[in-house]
C-alpha cells in the first residue's frame, strides 16, 4: 500500500506542470494565428503564455511541487513560446520583405534563446551568491517582451515597425544576444515594498487591470518600456563594476 501512495500523484502536485501545458498551447496557438495574419492575436497568446509562466514557478514552490520533469518541461515550454513563437511572428510582421538578412536574425534570437536556456538548466543547481536576487542575462519572457516592443507601438499607431525591417531585425538580434550576456538583470524575487507603500501597490493593480480591459497595447508599451528601461540601467551598472574592478584585477 505504502509503494503504490509513493507512485501516485494528487492534483495538486500536478498542477504546476498543468499550466505549463496550458502556457505552451497558448504558444502554439500564437503560430496558428500569426500564420493567418492576426498578429495582435498571437501577440497577445504570448502575453498569456508569460503570464502563465511566472504563474507555474510560483505554484510549483508554494505547493512544493518542484521536480526534474517539471523545470525540463518549462524549459522547452519557454523556449518555443519566447524563443521561437516571437520569432517567427517579427519575421512574418516585419521581416518577411528581406528573405535572406531577415532570417539571419531570427536565427541569432532562436539560438541564443535556446543557449540562455541551457546555461540556466545547467546552473539550476549551483548555489545562488549572496545578495540580490537576479537573473544572469536577460530572462526568456523578458526578451520576448522587449523583442515585441516595435509590435506594441506599432498596434498604437506610434510606429510602422514593417517599414525599418533592418533596424527591427539588428534590434532583436541585440536583445538575443542580451539573453546570452552576463549583465545581471532585475528578478521579481528581488523586489520588496515597505508596508507603508503597500496601499500604493494595491492601487497600481487597480490601474493595471484596469489598461489590462481597457488599453491593452498601452499597458504592454507601459510594461515594456519601463523593462527596457530597467535593462538599460543594469547594463550600464554592470559596466561600471568592471571598469571599477579591472584596476584591482
Amino acid at each position: 500500500m505504502s509503494e503504490r501512495k509513493q507512485e501516485s500523484l494528487s492534483i495538486f502536485q500536478l498542477l504546476p506542470n498543468v499550466v505549463t501545458i496550458l502556457g505552451l498551447c497558448a504558444g502554439l496557438t500564437a503560430i496558428r494565428f500569426l500564420m493567418v495574419g492576426r498578429y495582435d492575436y498571437a501577440v497577445m497568446l504570448i502575453v498569456v503564455a508569460a503570464a502563465l509562466d511566472g504563474l507555474d514557478g510560483l505554484l510549483a514552490r508554494r505547493l512544493d511541487a518542484a521536480s526534474p520533469f517539471g523545470a525540463e518541461l518549462d524549459s522547452l515550454s519557454d523556449f518555443l513560446n519566447f524563443g521561437v513563437v516571437p520569432a517567427l511572428l517579427v519575421y512574418q510582421f516585419a521581416l518577411s520583405d528581406s528573405y535572406a538578412t531577415g532570417w539571419v536574425f531570427v536565427l541569432v534570437y532562436s539560438i541564443c534563446g535556446c543557449l540562455r536556456l541551457a546555461r540556466f538548466n545547467v546552473n539550476r543547481d549551483a548555489p545562488k551568491p549572496e545578495g540580490r536576487a537576479t537573473f544572469t542575462g536577460v530572462p526568456a519572457p523578458g526578451g520576448a517582451l522587449l523583442a515585441l516592443f516595435p509590435l506594441f507601438l506599432s498596434f498604437m499607431g506610434l510606429l510602422d515597425a514593417a517599414a525599418y525591417p533592418l533596424a527591427y531585425g539588428i534590434y532583436m538580434m541585440v536583445i538575443g544576444l542580451l539573453m546570452t550576456s552576463r549583465v545581471p538583470t532585475l528578478s521579481s524575487k528581488s523586489v520588496r515594498v515597505p508596508r507603508d507603500k503597500s496601499s500604493l501597490v494595491l492601487i497600481g493593480a487597480a490601474i493595471f487591470v484596469g489598461l489590462l480591459l481597457t488599453r491593452f497595447w498601452l499597458l504592454m508599451t507601459l510594461v515594456s518600456g519601463a523593462y527596457m528601461g530597467v535593462i538599460i540601467l543594469n547594463i550600464f551598472s554592470f559596466i561600471a563594476k568592471k571598469r571599477r574592478t579591472r584596476p584591482q584585477a
